[in-house]
């Protein structure tokens, strides 16, 4: 029996329907009181649980032989931490004609969230480019972000991002840089069990990320920030946000070429360095902007829905790109360059645009 999927000429993730539908629900049926506190507690233990899946996911191997991929791994990391916040900043000149104030603030705490995982390697996959390096330079990325994107915060954010503190670094360190690190520890053991159960805990993945939005978004509610925004500074935003997509595009695709990497470690770096991650960005906003996370958030969630779409575009074109090429010269380009001193992995992944949210 043929397996139902999601059609591809529907350009919405059915992943980014559910974060509507959650955001709806928060909006009738918000959490009050205990009810409200249960749902924190039961946000934050699943963030842990999804980011000791992705400890116990990463190979060992694959993130020492990725290591030896320096030049790539900087390169993203700059584009991810460097690069996005300096755009971030210069649309501050967009307040208050374009963007409110605290609309700017959510722009530029997605200009501080580490890369995707998932999606940054669906999408090098498609386009034919280095999918180990891809893996890793996601895995890296995310793992700097636990430290970095609280630093920035309190850098460039001060006190409007909620008070940050040390003891916020704390939290985001004991919720998400631990799990992470257990599950490299126990990966021996649970390896085996994940791989086996992948889709099944991919439903857990998500449905974690939906219980952090119905939190966050149940808050703002309660608090009344939602009459803040209007329609017409939405449509600016995500104007703004198109805006940044394109030139985070542009930056690493011809920014590698400047650079001398050959065309696989660019499609990496492009989806690695032009993304940023809805699963790490969410459960930091809620621990720095406590009540106010859910407009914080609001930028991020747009830019994710908006990266996946262009992105699917994109991985396409580079596949037939690299199609016309092995017809043009006769010969066949490699779909992934193993890092230096690493063993090339064939990796097809069955994606369309319903990418998985990383």
């Amino acid at each position: 029996m043929k397996r139902l999927t999601w059609p591809s000429w529907m350009p919405i993730d059915p992943y980014i329907l559910a974060l509507i539908g959650t955001v709806g629900l928060a909006a009738l049926l918000p959490a009050r009181g205990a009810a409200a506190d249960v749902a924190s507690g039961a946000s934050t233990a699943a963030v842990a649980f999804l980011f000791f899946l992705y400890g116990a996911r990463l190979s060992t191997r694959e993130a020492m032989d990725g290591l030896r991929h320096w030049r790539l791994h900087v390169t993203v990391l700059a584009c991810t931490f460097i690069v996005f916040p300096l755009l971030g900043l210069a649309a501050r000149g967009l307040v208050p004609v374009l963007l409110p104030q605290n609309l700017f603030e959510g722009l530029l705490f997605l200009t501080l969230v580490p890369s995707t995982i998932q999606s940054s390697i669906a999408f090098t996959s498609i386009a034919r480019g280095n999918v180990p390096a891809a893996i890793c330079a996601g895995s890296f990325s995310s793992l700097a972000g636990i430290v970095l994107t609280p630093l920035l915060a309190a850098a460039l954010l001060g006190n409007s991002g909620g008070g940050f503190s040390a003891d916020s670094l704390v939290k985001i360190v004991l919720q998400l840089l631990v799990p992470f690190l257990a599950g490299q520890l126990l990966r021996r053991w649970v390896g085996g069990f994940i791989a086996r159960h992948k889709k099944i805990l991919g439903y857990v993945d998500r449905g974690s990320i939906l219980l952090v939005v119905y939190t966050a978004f149940s808050e703002g509610m309660v608090q009344g920030i939602w009459h803040q925004v209007s329609a017409v500074r939405l449509a600016g935003l995500l104007v703004v946000e198109a805006v940044l997509l394109a030139i985070m595009l542009a930056v690493t695709w011809y920014g590698a070429k400047a650079l001398g990497f050959n065309r696989g470690d660019r499609v990496a770096i492009q989806f690695a360095g032009s993304k940023k991650s809805l699963a790490s960005g969410l459960p930091m906003a809620s621990v720095l902007f406590g009540a106010h996370a859910s407009l914080a958030v609001l930028p991020l969630m747009l830019f994710h829905q908006m990266q996946l779409m262009v992105c699917a575009v994109i991985a396409k074109r580079r596949s037939k790109d690299a199609e016309d090429t092995e017809h043009t010269d006769g010969t066949v380009e490699p779909e992934v360059t193993a890092p230096a001193g690493g063993r090339a992995e064939e990796t097809r992944t069955a994606v369309g645009t319903g990418t998985r949210s990383g």
